[in-house]
């Protein structure tokens, strides 16, 4: 759905440049991040087509506007409720790019999106699906919190889909790095959606 390339070089996972869709050039990018969707553009308002059903959005939400993120997964070793060491996910730490590669906000703990314009979102996970073992898992998320009046002000719901790496190691948990953290790399676009405006 978008025009540029998302181009990276994240060390061991090698990630050439992926190739996104069409749709970029007919949106406005003004300030540093990207503005509504162009109005009378279908193709714009078209959700994409999640791997698997669980994720897609409920209706009376509509698309509003995506992001690329490029960034890190935090893990830190400590012990599962049975007590087996394991590295469980802290936050993630990422920024977000709107058309073009224009720098667009952050992604960090909580799990929180802000826009350049200082608005945020939080949200809660909803469902889950893991197309490929080498990625973290695409998610549904509904949103729960918001601050500020900008960009994120309106969103309902956030999908992450397109994910590439990210995911947890396999081993270096033991006793020895109980507390310790790793910052895996990835990548994924946030599709954002806001509730559908009524017609009068």
């Amino acid at each position: 759905m978008k025009t540029m390339s998302r181009i990276v070089q994240l060390g061991s996972l090698g990630l050439a440049a992926v190739a996104l869709g069409s749709g970029c050039a007919a949106e406005t990018d003004i300030a540093g991040g990207d503005e509504p969707l162009a109005k009378h553009s279908d193709a714009l308002h078209r959700a994409p087509t999640p791997s698997d059903p669980s994720l897609n959005v409920e209706a009376g939400n509509q698309l509003a506007f995506w992001y690329d993120a490029v960034g890190v997964q935090i893990y830190v070793c400590q012990a599962d409720p049975t007590g087996k060491l394991a590295w469980t996910l802290k936050a993630p730490d990422a920024k977000l790019h709107g058309c073009g590669g224009r720098a667009a906000g952050t992604h960090y703990a909580g799990p929180t999106w802000q826009a350049k314009d200082g608005s945020r979102v939080t949200a809660t996970r909803v469902a889950g699906y893991q197309p490929a073992p080498t990625a973290i898992p695409e998610l549904l998320l509904k949103a729960a919190t918001h601050e500020g009046s900008g960009r994120m002000a309106k969103v309902s719901f956030i999908q992450r889909l397109e994910t590439t790496g990210g995911t947890a190691p396999a081993s270096g948990c033991d006793a020895a790095h109980l507390g310790t953290t790793t910052r895996v790399d990835y990548t994924a676009t946030y599709y954002f959606y806001e509730p559908k405006k009524s017609r009068r």
